[in-house]
């Protein structure tokens, strides 16, 4: 059985390599509390928190972008050599 501290050097590296992760994460948990709120009747609350988790999700998007494209330079330099 492996431990968490046999995992922990792998998610350090896919937090990353994957800026937009967190902001991602975030939004999940954020828009879950946006639907508690909701089930409880405070639609007022649930509002502003799921704009809060669109915000963390547009923010996680362009970061992955960002990721995305700065591994494919990282991998074209290893591919040529250079």
């Amino acid at each position: 059985m492996l431990s968490m501290k046999q995992h922990l050097p792998r998610i350090k590296r896919y937090f990353r390599e994957n800026l937009g992760a967190p902001f991602v994460i975030g939004f999940q948990v954020l828009l879950l509390v946006a639907a508690g709120f909701l089930v409880l009747g405070n639609s007022a609350l649930a509002n502003e928190v799921a704009v809060y988790a669109y915000y963390s999700l547009v923010a996680g998007v362009v970061l992955q972008l960002i990721s995305f494209v700065r591994q494919g330079k990282e991998a074209e330099k290893k591919g040529s050599g250079g």
